[in-house]
C-alpha cells in the first residue's frame, strides 16, 4: 500500500470539513479551519496543514477548544478593535477581523486588532497576504505554548513566537515573510514524529540541555533553540509582551499545547497592525519604492524572494492535487465517521 494517497484540493478539504463537523464544530467553523489547513498544506506548510487535523479534533471533542464559539469584539475604537475569540479557533475570528481592518486601516493610516483567549493561529502569512491582497501593510504575530528558553538560560519561557509580514506589490502575489523565533516551529516537529522521522541536530535540545534528533523528547520534554541566538530569544520577549499582556491573554508559560486534548484551552494572544501607504508617503510612491529594494536582491546571483515558490505551488495544487500520508487519512475518516 502506498505510503501517501492523492486527493483534490476540493476533497481534502471536505475531508477536513467532515471530521471537524463530527467533533462538535459548527459547520461555518468548519470551513473556516478546513480552509487554512488546506492553504497551509498547499504552500508546503505541512506541520500547519492536514497533520493538524487529529490534534484540533482531538480537541474540539474534549473541550479545549470551543468549537461551537462564535468570536465577537469586545472594545472596539476608530483606528483598533479587540476581539474575544472565545477559545475557539483563531481562524474565524480572523475572518471577522478581516471585515473590520482594511477600513479602518484607510481611516486612520494604520489600524491593530488584538485577539483575546485565541487558539494555534496556523501560518501567519497567510493572514496577513490578505490584507496586502488589500492593499495594505501588515504585520502579525503571537505567542504559543512554552518552548523556547531566555538566552543563557534553559528552562522553557516563551513559545515559538511566531510573526508574518506582508507588503502589497505592483504586480503580482504579496511580498510575505512568515517566521517562527525557534529554529523551527513545533508543527514541524509534530510532522516528523508522525512520520518515524528524526528532526535535524540544532532544533532542540533534551531536558538537560543535550542536543536531539529524537522528535517525541523534543515535543514531551524539549527545549527550542532561538534563531540568531541572544537576539532571537530577545524578539521572543518582544511577541511576549504584544501578544499577552497587551491581549489580556495567557502567557506562554500558562498556556497549554496546542496538540494533545486534555487540559484548559491554551488562551494565547495574537496582535495585529494594517497600514494603509496613503496614510504615510502615498501608494504609488511606496510600491515603486518596494519594487527597486525587491529588485536590487533578485538582480543578484542566487538570491530569491521571501515565499517565492507560493505561485508555483498553488499552480500545482490546483491542477494535479495534493498527497498526503495513509496513515493521517485513515485516522481522519476513523474520525469522521466514514470507516
Amino acid at each position: 500500500m502506498s505510503d501517501t494517497l492523492h486527493f483534490t484540493c476540493e476533497a481534502l478539504a471536505d475531508l477536513m470539513v467532515a471530521v471537524l463537523m463530527n467533533s462538535n464544530v459548527s459547520e461555518k467553523n468548519a470551513r473556516s479551519v478546513a480552509a487554512a489547513l488546506l492553504a497551509a498544506e498547499i504552500d508546503g506548510r505541512k506541520g500547519h496543514g492536514f497533520s493538524r487535523i487529529p490534534s484540533y479534533a482531538g480537541q474540539a471533542r474534549t473541550g479545549k477548544v470551543d468549537g461551537q464559539a462564535d468570536a465577537e469584539i469586545m472594545k472596539e475604537l476608530p483606528g483598533s478593535v479587540m476581539i474575544d475569540v472565545k477559545k475557539g479557533y483563531f481562524y474565524p475570528a480572523f475572518d471577522l477581523a478581516l471585515e473590520l481592518v482594511p477600513a479602518k486601516a484607510r481611516a486612520n493610516g494604520i489600524a491593530a486588532v488584538a485577539f483575546h483567549n485565541s487558539h494555534h493561529c496556523g501560518v501567519l502569512g497567510h493572514h496577513v497576504e490578505k490584507l496586502a491582497n488589500e492593499g495594505l501593510v501588515a504585520l502579525v504575530l503571537g505567542n504559543t505554548p512554552q518552548a523556547m528558553a531566555p538566552w543563557g538560560g534553559n528552562k522553557p519561557l516563551f513559545g515559538t513566537q511566531p510573526l508574518a509580514f506582508a507588503s502589497p506589490r505592483e504586480n503580482g502575489l504579496p511580498l510575505v515573510m512568515d517566521m517562527a523565533l525557534t529554529q523551527v516551529a513545533r508543527g514541524n516537529i509534530m510532522r516528523a514524529q508522525q512520520e518515524g522521522k528524526p528532526i535535524p541536530e540544532g532544533w532542540a535540545t533534551d531536558a538537560q540541555g543535550n542536543p536531539t534528533t529524537d522528535p517525541e523528547v523534543a515535543l514531551r520534554e524539549g527545549v527550542l533553540l532561538p534563531v540568531g541566538g541572544a537576539k532571537g530569544a530577545a524578539l521572543g520577549l518582544m511577541v511576549e509582551i504584544l501578544a499577552a499582556p497587551l491581549t489580556g491573554s495567557a502567557l506562554s508559560t500558562e498556556a497549554t499545547s496546542f496538540f494533545t486534548a486534555e487540559g484548559e484551552p491554551p488562551s494565547v494572544g495574537e496582535f495585529l497592525v494594517a497600514i494603509d501607504p496613503d496614510g504615510f508617503a502615498g501608494r504609488d510612491q511606496f510600491l515603486s519604492r518596494v519594487e527597486v529594494i525587491l529588485q536590487s536582491i533578485t538582480a543578484q546571483d542566487g538570491t530569491r524572494l521571501p515565499g517565492g515558490r507560493r505561485e508555483e505551488l498553488r499552480r500545482s495544487a490546483a491542477e494535479k492535487g495534493l498527497d498526503v500520508p495513509a496513515n493521517l487519512v485513515d485516522e481522519a475518516k476513523a474520525l469522521a465517521g466514514q470507516i
